[in-house]
């Protein structure tokens, strides 16, 4: 299967802007191509792997990656449906630019890809320039006719945030001649960016241009709701702000009518893998080997091997009651997941319990304690004065908290 037909068959392609086109290069061509990523963050989510996939799918047929990391864009802010996005200043962009950087640099390799932020260029553009170079190239008709700008005329669109296509734009422009880009890709929702910088290298650099832009469906949930959020909120890949525990977990649970569709847009697992493991998700659901191969196959590939043992031991101990194969990776991991209490000096258990969570009040903690229903790393405690401290933890730091089976909680001492 060729690279195009490969993209088709895995769901990683919505639009294209000329696909016999799009066909030969990615086929028959070896080619730089980008995707962006801005900076509104200290780090990218789940729902980023998807372009992440992508592109290492698309180095692994040898073409050549150039990664942009927006420190001008994220700035400006691509416009949201509902409201203005919170302007960041140029400190907190560029910071955030070298994490991002930092990050992805796990997944793509610095060595044979391309790096670059785009604050290089774009910041060096004065106003004058900026407006008789790119801006007498397009309409505010044609500006206005874009989704992202539609759906906001109702509510109102700064013209920063209008501003923001002709900056993405003027990158595409940027890296087709300095680094021979010839391919763009991104989210749907980046599909009118995408066809700007288009629209702008055909007007600068003539109609025999070989520039093409695609995109991929916006991952979503059979239900229709958004991919990449917990109860807690937004997956991260920093595992200091969402563990690899919980990433494990959103995959675990993932639904049957989902499976298919994440382990062909999230992972780099072969058609002839990917088919048998749901052949065998129909024939037997109740095992959900396709769920466990593909969190397996996320938490490798974004906290490493050691993060996934960790994962799946602190998946079991939750389950069985037994910590004692867990090592102190896995109890940080467990401390972002459980109520966790800090404490700085030793503490009644009566208190714990009820900064825990696991008790509502001092009298009902008695009780629990009296019934022989509390834990402390799997060893009952029955006095009702008993007082926690740092002779109680694992590794100097950490108490795994239980009440009854399957109620637990973390103390960690700092």
């Amino acid at each position: 299967m060729k690279l195009y037909d490969e993209l088709l068959w895995r769901g990683l392609v919505k639009d294209v802007s000329n696909e016999e086109q799009a066909r030969h290069l990615l086929n028959d061509e070896k080619i730089k191509f980008y995707c962006g990523f801005d900076p509104t963050g200290e780090s990218l989510t789940v729902g980023h792997l998807v372009q992440i996939v992508r592109m290492m799918l698309l180095e692994k047929y040898g073409h050549t990656p150039i990664v942009l990391i927006g420190g001008a864009t994220g700035l400006i802010g691509d416009p949201r449906q509902t409201s203005e996005r919170k302007l960041l200043t140029l400190e907190e962009s560029l910071q955030n630019a070298e994490k991002i950087k930092l990050q992805l640099s796990q997944f793509i390799n610095p060595e044979t890809a391309i790096f670059v932020n785009n604050y290089d260029w774009i910041g060096k553009i004065d106003m004058i320039s900026y407006l008789r170079d790119y801006g007498k190239h397009f309409s505010i008709n044609y500006m206005i006719a874009k989704d992202t700008v539609q759906k906001r005329l109702e509510i109102g669109i700064s013209y920063t945030e209008f501003s923001y296509m002709l900056i993405q734009a003027i990158d595409f422009l940027h890296l087709y001649r300095t680094h021979d880009c010839k391919l763009q890709f991104g989210g749907s929702d980046q599909w009118g960016n995408i066809t700007t910088g288009l629209e702008l290298i055909r007007k600068i650099e003539g109609d025999q241009s070989q520039a093409v832009g695609m995109s991929s469906p916006l991952l979503l949930k059979a239900d229709g709701s958004k991919f990449g959020k917990s109860e807690s909120g937004a997956l991260w890949l920093d595992a200091n702000l969402s563990s690899p525990y919980e990433v494990y977990q959103y995959f675990l649970n993932a639904s049957d009518a989902d499976v298919e569709n994440y382990l062909k847009s999230l992972t780099l697992l072969s058609k002839e893998e990917i088919e048998a493991l749901i052949k065998k998700s129909h024939e037997e659901p109740e095992l959900r080997e396709a769920q466990k191969e593909l969190a397996a196959q996320i938490v490798r590939l974004v906290h490493g091997q050691d993060a996934y043992d960790q994962a799946v031991k602190v998946s079991q101990a939750l389950f069985s009651g037994d910590f004692s194969e867990i090592n102190e990776k896995g109890l940080k991991m467990l401390s972002k997941t459980l109520d966790t209490v800090t404490l700085h000096e030793p503490k009644s258990l009566l208190d714990v319990l009820v900064e825990a969570n696991l008790a509502s009040s001092k009298r009902e903690a008695r009780t629990f304690i009296q019934s022989g229903a509390i834990g402390l790393n799997d060893q009952k405690v029955s006095d009702l004065d008993y007082i926690v401290s740092q002779k109680d933890t694992l590794f100097n730091a950490y108490i795994i908290l239980r009440r009854g089976k399957k109620k637990y909680a973390m103390i960690q001492f700092t």
